[in-house]
């Protein structure tokens, strides 16, 4: 069965939610952030910095508005 966990941070611009799947037993696993309906994601096998590099990109797409 595959697990989930779910990381809530409020923002002053609202809530971010971090969705984690996987990373169990050395496996590689999936991080998708939300913020206002956009998405960001991340894969890899170190989920501190899968974490990061999806609240990063995430970031980017707020601060690159076109």
């Amino acid at each position: 069965m595959h697990k989930m966990e779910v990381l809530l941070i409020p923002t002053s611009s609202g809530m971010m939610k971090i969705y984690v799947y996987g990373f169990h037993n050395g496996s590689a696993g999936k991080v998708y952030a939300t913020l206002h309906q956009r998405i960001s994601t991340s894969k890899g096998y170190n989920k501190r910095l899968a974490i990061i590099r999806a609240v990063e990109r995430l970031h980017q797409l707020f601060t690159n508005k076109y």
